[in-house]
């Protein structure tokens, strides 16, 4: 089950668990749209996937399994840390 993780780990914005704004890879690394596009250019920094926009859960289901608390944020921020960094 996704973790729907509260914030983009660039920019700490805040992506609530109904956030069309919120994109991920398969790792559930969790960045907001602004950065997955104008910063990351769709691939993830931290293990060079695709970024694609993440599932909504339904309300009904928040209930009985809700969205992680837990913020996870780069430390240096994404430009310049990860994988793909030179």
């Amino acid at each position: 089950m996704l973790a729907l993780r509260p914030n983009c780990e660039c920019c700490d914005k805040d992506l609530a668990p109904d956030s069309r704004e919120a994109m991920i890879c398969t790792f559930e690394c969790t960045f907001c749209a602004d950065c997955a596009t104008d910063v990351l250019s769709g691939i993830c920094p931290n293990c060079a996937g695709e970024l694609v926009r993440r599932p909504v859960r339904p309300a009904e289901a928040l209930l009985r399994h809700p969205a992680s608390t837990e913020r996870v944020l780069k430390a240096g921020g994404c430009a310049s840390s990860g994988p793909l960094a030179a």
